[in-house]
Protein backbone atom coordinates (compact mmCIF):
# COMPACT_ATOMS: atom_id res chain seq x y z
CA UNK A 1 0.00 0.00 0.00
CA UNK A 2 2.84 2.39 0.84
CA UNK A 3 4.38 1.89 -2.59
CA UNK A 4 1.09 2.75 -4.27
CA UNK A 5 0.63 5.84 -2.07
CA UNK A 6 4.14 7.08 -2.87
CA UNK A 7 3.59 6.64 -6.61
CA UNK A 8 0.22 8.42 -6.44
CA UNK A 9 1.66 11.29 -4.38
CA UNK A 10 4.44 11.94 -6.90
CA UNK A 11 2.12 11.68 -9.90
CA UNK A 12 -0.48 14.01 -8.40
CA UNK A 13 2.19 16.44 -7.23
CA UNK A 14 2.92 17.16 -10.86
CA UNK A 15 -0.70 17.19 -11.95
CA UNK A 16 -1.92 19.36 -9.10
CA UNK A 17 0.80 21.96 -8.62
CA UNK A 18 4.13 21.41 -10.35
CA UNK A 19 3.07 21.60 -13.99
CA UNK A 20 0.23 24.14 -13.90
CA UNK A 21 0.15 27.91 -13.27
CA UNK A 22 0.34 28.97 -9.62
CA UNK A 23 -3.26 30.21 -9.45
CA UNK A 24 -4.67 27.00 -10.91
CA UNK A 25 -2.46 24.90 -8.65
CA UNK A 26 -3.66 26.69 -5.53
CA UNK A 27 -7.29 26.27 -6.54
CA UNK A 28 -6.82 22.57 -7.25
CA UNK A 29 -5.04 21.83 -3.98
CA UNK A 30 -7.46 23.86 -1.83
CA UNK A 31 -10.35 21.98 -3.42
CA UNK A 32 -8.49 18.71 -2.97
CA UNK A 33 -7.85 19.34 0.74
CA UNK A 34 -11.34 20.66 1.39
CA UNK A 35 -12.88 17.57 -0.19
CA UNK A 36 -10.43 15.32 1.66
CA UNK A 37 -11.86 16.37 5.02
CA UNK A 38 -15.05 14.40 4.39
CA UNK A 39 -13.56 10.87 4.46
CA UNK A 40 -11.96 11.47 7.85
CA UNK A 41 -15.24 12.69 9.33
CA UNK A 42 -17.50 10.10 7.72
CA UNK A 43 -15.54 6.88 7.35
CA UNK A 44 -14.24 6.46 10.91
CA UNK A 45 -17.49 6.86 12.91
CA UNK A 46 -19.64 4.80 10.54
CA UNK A 47 -17.56 2.36 8.51
CA UNK A 48 -14.96 1.71 11.23
CA UNK A 49 -17.32 0.34 13.91
CA UNK A 50 -19.17 -1.73 11.31
CA UNK A 51 -16.11 -3.55 10.00
CA UNK A 52 -14.76 -3.96 13.56
CA UNK A 53 -17.72 -6.24 14.32
CA UNK A 54 -17.35 -8.47 11.27
CA UNK A 55 -15.40 -11.71 11.53
CA UNK A 56 -12.69 -11.37 8.94
CA UNK A 57 -13.98 -7.88 8.15
CA UNK A 58 -10.59 -6.24 8.50
CA UNK A 59 -8.90 -8.68 6.13
CA UNK A 60 -11.73 -8.36 3.63
CA UNK A 61 -11.49 -4.56 3.80
CA UNK A 62 -7.74 -4.59 3.09
CA UNK A 63 -8.23 -6.89 0.09
CA UNK A 64 -11.06 -4.78 -1.35
CA UNK A 65 -9.26 -1.50 -0.67
CA UNK A 66 -6.22 -2.69 -2.61
CA UNK A 67 -8.35 -3.68 -5.60
CA UNK A 68 -10.41 -0.49 -5.53
CA UNK A 69 -7.35 1.74 -5.18
CA UNK A 70 -5.85 0.08 -8.23
CA UNK A 71 -9.04 0.86 -10.17
CA UNK A 72 -8.99 4.47 -8.92
CA UNK A 73 -5.42 4.93 -10.17
CA UNK A 74 -6.41 3.55 -13.56
CA UNK A 75 -9.20 6.13 -13.66
CA UNK A 76 -6.77 8.88 -12.61
CA UNK A 77 -4.43 7.97 -15.45
CA UNK A 78 -7.25 8.82 -17.86
CA UNK A 79 -8.33 12.01 -16.06
CA UNK A 80 -5.15 13.92 -15.17
CA UNK A 81 -6.27 17.03 -17.04
CA UNK A 82 -9.98 16.94 -16.28
CA UNK A 83 -12.27 17.74 -13.35
CA UNK A 84 -12.92 14.01 -12.94
CA UNK A 85 -9.58 13.86 -11.14
CA UNK A 86 -11.17 15.41 -8.03
CA UNK A 87 -13.87 12.79 -7.35
CA UNK A 88 -11.25 10.13 -8.02
CA UNK A 89 -8.92 11.81 -5.54
CA UNK A 90 -11.80 11.88 -3.06
CA UNK A 91 -12.35 8.14 -3.58
CA UNK A 92 -8.63 7.53 -3.07
CA UNK A 93 -8.75 9.39 0.25
CA UNK A 94 -11.82 7.47 1.42
CA UNK A 95 -10.06 4.21 0.62
CA UNK A 96 -6.85 5.39 2.26
CA UNK A 97 -8.69 6.22 5.47
CA UNK A 98 -10.59 2.92 5.38
CA UNK A 99 -7.29 1.06 5.06
CA UNK A 100 -5.79 3.03 7.96
CA UNK A 101 -8.74 2.01 10.15
CA UNK A 102 -8.43 -1.64 9.16
CA UNK A 103 -4.67 -1.69 9.71
CA UNK A 104 -4.96 0.00 13.12
CA UNK A 105 -7.52 -2.59 14.15
CA UNK A 106 -5.64 -5.64 12.84
CA UNK A 107 -2.27 -4.95 14.46
CA UNK A 108 -3.42 -5.50 18.09
CA UNK A 109 -4.95 -8.84 17.11
CA UNK A 110 -1.69 -10.36 15.88
CA UNK A 111 0.36 -9.79 19.05
CA UNK A 112 0.35 -11.97 22.16
CA UNK A 113 0.65 -9.10 24.66
CA UNK A 114 0.54 -5.30 24.72
CA UNK A 115 4.32 -4.94 25.07
CA UNK A 116 4.75 -6.32 21.55
CA UNK A 117 2.50 -3.68 19.99
CA UNK A 118 5.15 -0.94 19.79
CA UNK A 119 7.71 -3.36 18.35
CA UNK A 120 5.24 -4.54 15.70
CA UNK A 121 4.29 -0.98 14.76
CA UNK A 122 7.98 -0.13 14.64
CA UNK A 123 8.62 -2.99 12.21
CA UNK A 124 5.68 -1.88 10.08
CA UNK A 125 7.15 1.61 10.06
CA UNK A 126 10.51 0.21 9.02
CA UNK A 127 8.90 -1.63 6.11
CA UNK A 128 6.99 1.51 5.12
CA UNK A 129 10.17 3.58 5.26
CA UNK A 130 12.13 1.17 3.09
CA UNK A 131 9.27 0.93 0.62
CA UNK A 132 8.78 4.68 0.42
CA UNK A 133 12.48 5.25 -0.18
CA UNK A 134 12.80 2.51 -2.81
CA UNK A 135 9.64 3.40 -4.72
CA UNK A 136 10.00 7.20 -4.74
CA UNK A 137 13.07 7.15 -6.99
CA UNK A 138 11.67 5.02 -9.87
CA UNK A 139 8.29 6.73 -9.46
CA UNK A 140 9.95 10.11 -9.88
CA UNK A 141 11.78 8.94 -13.00
CA UNK A 142 8.61 7.45 -14.48
CA UNK A 143 6.76 10.68 -13.75
CA UNK A 144 9.32 12.62 -15.80
CA UNK A 145 8.45 10.41 -18.76
CA UNK A 146 4.68 10.33 -18.19
CA UNK A 147 2.57 10.64 -15.03
CA UNK A 148 0.50 7.71 -16.28
CA UNK A 149 3.51 5.43 -15.98
CA UNK A 150 3.95 6.55 -12.38
CA UNK A 151 0.31 5.75 -11.66
CA UNK A 152 0.75 2.39 -13.38
CA UNK A 153 3.47 1.55 -10.86
CA UNK A 154 0.96 2.30 -8.11
CA UNK A 155 -1.62 0.01 -9.72
CA UNK A 156 0.75 -2.95 -9.58
CA UNK A 157 1.67 -2.11 -5.97
CA UNK A 158 -1.97 -2.11 -4.85
CA UNK A 159 -2.73 -5.37 -6.64
CA UNK A 160 0.27 -6.99 -4.97
CA UNK A 161 -0.90 -5.68 -1.56
CA UNK A 162 -4.35 -7.20 -2.15
CA UNK A 163 -2.89 -10.62 -2.85
CA UNK A 164 -0.74 -10.47 0.29
CA UNK A 165 -3.74 -9.47 2.41
CA UNK A 166 -5.06 -13.05 2.16
CA UNK A 167 -2.40 -13.99 4.72
CA UNK A 168 -4.00 -11.78 7.40
CA UNK A 169 -6.00 -13.48 10.19
CA UNK A 170 -9.80 -13.52 10.44
CA UNK A 171 -10.69 -11.82 13.71
CA UNK A 172 -13.40 -9.77 15.39
CA UNK A 173 -11.86 -6.55 16.71
CA UNK A 174 -14.71 -5.01 18.71
CA UNK A 175 -17.91 -6.98 19.17
CA UNK A 176 -19.54 -4.44 21.49
CA UNK A 177 -19.70 -0.63 21.93
CA UNK A 178 -17.15 1.21 24.05
CA UNK A 179 -17.74 0.99 27.81
CA UNK A 180 -17.53 3.87 30.27
CA UNK A 181 -14.17 2.76 31.67
CA UNK A 182 -12.66 2.65 28.19
CA UNK A 183 -13.92 6.17 27.42
CA UNK A 184 -12.53 7.52 30.70
CA UNK A 185 -9.12 5.95 30.09
CA UNK A 186 -8.89 7.44 26.62
CA UNK A 187 -9.56 10.88 28.17
CA UNK A 188 -6.90 10.57 30.86
CA UNK A 189 -4.34 13.44 31.11
CA UNK A 190 -1.49 11.23 29.89
CA UNK A 191 -3.34 10.10 26.78
CA UNK A 192 -4.71 13.58 26.03
CA UNK A 193 -1.35 15.32 26.17
CA UNK A 194 0.28 12.65 23.99
CA UNK A 195 -2.61 12.87 21.52
CA UNK A 196 -2.26 16.66 21.40
CA UNK A 197 1.47 16.39 20.71
CA UNK A 198 1.07 13.96 17.83
CA UNK A 199 -1.66 16.10 16.27
CA UNK A 200 0.67 19.08 16.35
CA UNK A 201 3.37 17.05 14.63
CA UNK A 202 0.98 15.67 12.03
CA UNK A 203 -0.17 19.22 11.31
CA UNK A 204 3.47 20.20 10.83
CA UNK A 205 3.99 17.25 8.48
CA UNK A 206 1.03 18.37 6.35
CA UNK A 207 2.24 21.97 6.33
CA UNK A 208 5.77 21.00 5.34
CA UNK A 209 4.62 18.67 2.54
CA UNK A 210 2.61 21.31 0.68
CA UNK A 211 4.97 24.15 1.56
CA UNK A 212 7.86 22.23 0.04
CA UNK A 213 5.85 21.23 -3.02
CA UNK A 214 4.80 24.81 -3.86
CA UNK A 215 8.20 26.22 -3.07
CA UNK A 216 10.04 23.71 -5.27
CA UNK A 217 7.75 24.34 -8.25
CA UNK A 218 9.69 27.55 -8.86
CA UNK A 219 13.05 25.80 -8.79
CA UNK A 220 14.86 24.04 -11.63
CA UNK A 221 14.00 20.32 -11.73
CA UNK A 222 11.37 20.89 -9.06
CA UNK A 223 9.78 17.46 -9.57
CA UNK A 224 13.09 15.67 -9.05
CA UNK A 225 13.80 17.68 -5.90
CA UNK A 226 10.35 16.88 -4.59
CA UNK A 227 10.80 13.19 -5.35
CA UNK A 228 14.17 13.27 -3.57
CA UNK A 229 12.55 14.95 -0.55
CA UNK A 230 9.85 12.27 -0.36
CA UNK A 231 12.44 9.53 -0.77
CA UNK A 232 14.75 10.85 1.96
CA UNK A 233 11.78 11.49 4.22
CA UNK A 234 10.91 7.81 3.89
CA UNK A 235 14.49 6.91 4.76
CA UNK A 236 14.35 9.20 7.80
CA UNK A 237 11.11 7.56 8.91
CA UNK A 238 12.79 4.19 8.52
CA UNK A 239 15.72 5.26 10.70
CA UNK A 240 13.35 6.67 13.32
CA UNK A 241 11.46 3.38 13.50
CA UNK A 242 14.73 1.57 14.14
CA UNK A 243 15.78 4.07 16.81
CA UNK A 244 12.35 4.44 18.45
CA UNK A 245 12.25 1.10 20.33
CA UNK A 246 15.82 1.72 21.56
CA UNK A 247 14.84 5.13 22.91
CA UNK A 248 11.74 3.64 24.51
CA UNK A 249 13.89 1.23 26.52
CA UNK A 250 15.98 4.14 27.85
CA UNK A 251 13.50 6.92 28.55
CA UNK A 252 9.90 7.59 29.39
CA UNK A 253 7.42 8.21 26.59
CA UNK A 254 6.90 11.83 27.55
CA UNK A 255 10.60 12.57 27.03
CA UNK A 256 10.44 10.96 23.61
CA UNK A 257 7.52 13.24 22.73
CA UNK A 258 9.15 16.39 24.11
CA UNK A 259 12.41 15.56 22.34
CA UNK A 260 10.59 15.08 19.03
CA UNK A 261 8.86 18.46 19.26
CA UNK A 262 12.04 20.19 20.40
CA UNK A 263 14.02 18.63 17.55
CA UNK A 264 11.53 19.95 15.00
CA UNK A 265 11.67 23.38 16.63
CA UNK A 266 15.45 23.60 16.57
CA UNK A 267 15.79 22.27 13.00
CA UNK A 268 13.03 24.59 11.76
CA UNK A 269 14.65 27.69 13.23
CA UNK A 270 18.07 26.59 11.99
CA UNK A 271 16.99 25.96 8.40
CA UNK A 272 15.12 29.28 8.31
CA UNK A 273 18.48 31.03 8.20
CA UNK A 274 19.41 29.15 5.03
CA UNK A 275 16.22 28.94 3.00
CA UNK A 276 17.89 26.77 0.36
CA UNK A 277 16.70 23.58 -1.30
CA UNK A 278 19.00 21.42 0.80
CA UNK A 279 17.57 23.03 3.93
CA UNK A 280 14.06 22.18 2.74
CA UNK A 281 15.00 18.54 2.23
CA UNK A 282 16.69 18.44 5.64
CA UNK A 283 13.64 19.77 7.44
CA UNK A 284 11.32 17.42 5.52
CA UNK A 285 13.35 14.44 6.69
CA UNK A 286 13.60 15.80 10.23
CA UNK A 287 9.88 16.42 10.56
CA UNK A 288 8.97 12.93 9.34
CA UNK A 289 11.54 11.30 11.63
CA UNK A 290 10.26 13.23 14.65
CA UNK A 291 6.66 12.32 13.79
CA UNK A 292 7.62 8.63 13.64
CA UNK A 293 9.31 8.76 17.07
CA UNK A 294 6.34 10.59 18.54
CA UNK A 295 3.93 8.04 17.05
CA UNK A 296 5.73 5.14 18.73
CA UNK A 297 5.71 6.99 22.05
CA UNK A 298 2.04 7.82 21.65
CA UNK A 299 1.13 4.19 21.00
CA UNK A 300 2.99 3.20 24.15
CA UNK A 301 1.10 5.85 26.14
CA UNK A 302 -2.23 4.47 24.92
CA UNK A 303 -1.12 0.99 26.00
CA UNK A 304 -0.21 2.12 29.50
CA UNK A 305 -2.80 4.86 29.97
CA UNK A 306 -5.79 2.95 28.61
CA UNK A 307 -5.25 -0.76 29.37
CA UNK A 308 -8.97 -1.55 29.12
CA UNK A 309 -9.50 0.22 25.80
CA UNK A 310 -10.00 -1.67 22.57
CA UNK A 311 -6.75 -0.94 20.74
CA UNK A 312 -8.16 -1.14 17.24
CA UNK A 313 -11.07 1.17 18.03
CA UNK A 314 -8.87 3.62 19.96
CA UNK A 315 -6.15 3.89 17.32
CA UNK A 316 -8.77 4.27 14.59
CA UNK A 317 -10.25 7.25 16.44
CA UNK A 318 -6.88 8.90 16.99
CA UNK A 319 -5.82 8.26 13.41
CA UNK A 320 -8.87 10.17 12.22
CA UNK A 321 -7.95 13.17 14.36
CA UNK A 322 -4.35 13.02 13.15
CA UNK A 323 -5.42 13.01 9.52
CA UNK A 324 -7.64 16.03 10.07
CA UNK A 325 -4.66 17.82 11.64
CA UNK A 326 -2.60 16.92 8.54
CA UNK A 327 -5.23 18.40 6.23
CA UNK A 328 -5.53 21.60 8.27
CA UNK A 329 -1.76 22.00 8.34
CA UNK A 330 -1.61 21.46 4.58
CA UNK A 331 -4.13 24.21 3.90
CA UNK A 332 -1.97 26.96 5.42
CA UNK A 333 0.91 27.02 2.88
CA UNK A 334 -1.53 26.58 0.00
CA UNK A 335 -3.60 29.60 1.03
CA UNK A 336 -0.81 31.93 2.19
CA UNK A 337 2.16 30.64 0.09
CA UNK A 338 4.95 31.73 2.48
CA UNK A 339 8.53 32.16 1.35
CA UNK A 340 10.82 29.20 1.91
CA UNK A 341 12.63 30.58 4.94
CA UNK A 342 9.39 31.83 6.51
CA UNK A 343 7.78 28.41 6.17
CA UNK A 344 10.77 26.79 7.86
CA UNK A 345 10.61 29.37 10.65
CA UNK A 346 6.90 28.66 11.09
CA UNK A 347 7.64 24.95 11.44
CA UNK A 348 10.28 25.73 14.06
CA UNK A 349 7.90 27.99 15.97
CA UNK A 350 5.15 25.34 15.84
CA UNK A 351 7.53 22.71 17.22
CA UNK A 352 8.63 24.95 20.10
CA UNK A 353 5.01 25.90 20.78
CA UNK A 354 4.21 22.19 20.94
CA UNK A 355 6.88 21.75 23.61
CA UNK A 356 5.33 24.56 25.65
CA UNK A 357 1.82 23.11 25.29
CA UNK A 358 2.97 19.64 26.30
CA UNK A 359 4.81 20.91 29.38
CA UNK A 360 1.82 23.02 30.38
CA UNK A 361 -0.52 20.03 30.05
CA UNK A 362 1.95 18.01 32.14
CA UNK A 363 1.69 20.47 35.03
CA UNK A 364 5.00 22.21 34.44
CA UNK A 365 8.62 21.30 33.78
CA UNK A 366 9.33 20.55 37.45
CA UNK A 367 6.65 17.91 37.56
CA UNK A 368 7.78 16.51 34.22
CA UNK A 369 11.34 16.17 35.54
CA UNK A 370 10.06 14.58 38.70
CA UNK A 371 8.74 11.53 36.89
CA UNK A 372 11.60 9.08 37.27
CA UNK A 373 13.02 7.00 34.44
CA UNK A 374 11.81 3.44 34.20
CA UNK A 375 14.07 0.44 34.55
CA UNK A 376 15.04 -0.51 30.94
CA UNK A 377 14.47 -4.17 31.77
CA UNK A 378 10.81 -3.53 32.61
CA UNK A 379 7.93 -2.21 30.48
CA UNK A 380 7.67 1.54 30.59
CA UNK A 381 4.14 1.42 31.93
CA UNK A 382 4.88 -1.07 34.71
CA UNK A 383 5.25 1.47 37.49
Amino acid sequence: MVAGEAAMAIALADSFFLSVPVGAARTRVILFLAVSMAPFVIVAPFVGPFIDRLRGGQRMVVILVGLLRALVLIGMSQSLDSFALFPLAFAALVLQKTYAIAKSAIVPTIVENDDELVDVNSKLGQIAGITGFVVAIPAGLLQLIDARLCLGLGVFAYLFASLNAYRLPKTVVADKPAERLEIEELHSPEVLRAATAIRILRGIVGFNFFHLAFWLRNETAGTLWFGLAISLSGLATLAANFVGPILRRRMREHWMIVSSLLFVGVVGVGTAFSGRIVAGIVIASSVNAAAAICKLAFESVVQSGAPDANRGRAFSKFETHNQIAWVCGGLLPVIFRPAGWFGFAFIGAAGLAGVAVFIRMSGGLTRLRGERATNPERPLHSE
